[in-house]
């Protein structure tokens, strides 16, 4: 018998100028939207997993300054498949040249709450727009708040 557990990932929310860093992916549902995320990697720390994905999906060098939220969230009614997401948010210097991004990533573009709220339907996650929602209200917290024992 296996034991049941949440799939622990990440998220980056990265604004600058009243717009959000989000990444234009090809999936199993079609073209959705999300924030730079993705899973924790044995051996990285959340904030090293959230660094790595915003690189690999954007580019970016992304620098998680406080941490917005932890979201629970089931993948659908049909699974057993749970996510854990830990928001980040903090700042993120460009590219430097044409980065390799992963596959499936079809663009990252920086976009407006109003214009990621219209996307609803597209959004790869339903907490999205929690994290987004949270952020803007001014919900932080220290990065202390999570340990890591090496």
């Amino acid at each position: 018998m296996s034991q049941w557990k949440p799939n622990a990932t990440v998220a980056a929310i990265i604004e600058r100028d009243g717009r959000f860093l989000m990444v234009e992916e090809q999936t199993s549902k079609g073209l959705r939207f999300n924030q730079p995320a993705g899973h924790l990697e044995h051996g990285e720390t959340l904030e090293e997993a959230a660094v790595r994905e915003t690189a690999e999906e954007t580019g970016w060098r992304f620098t998680p300054e406080q941490l917005v939220g932890i979201y629970m969230v089931d993948r659908d009614k049909t699974s057993d498949i749970t996510y854990l997401r830990f928001a980040y948010c903090g700042p993120a210097e460009p590219p430097q040249g044409m980065p390799r991004l992963d596959d499936g990533i079809v663009a990252a573009h920086w976009l407006t709450y109003d214009e990621i709220a219209a996307l609803q339907p597209r959004l790869r996650s339903p907490v999205i727009l929690q994290c987004l929602q949270d952020y803007l209200a001014g919900q932080r917290f220290p990065l202390s708040l999570v340990r890591h024992q090496r």
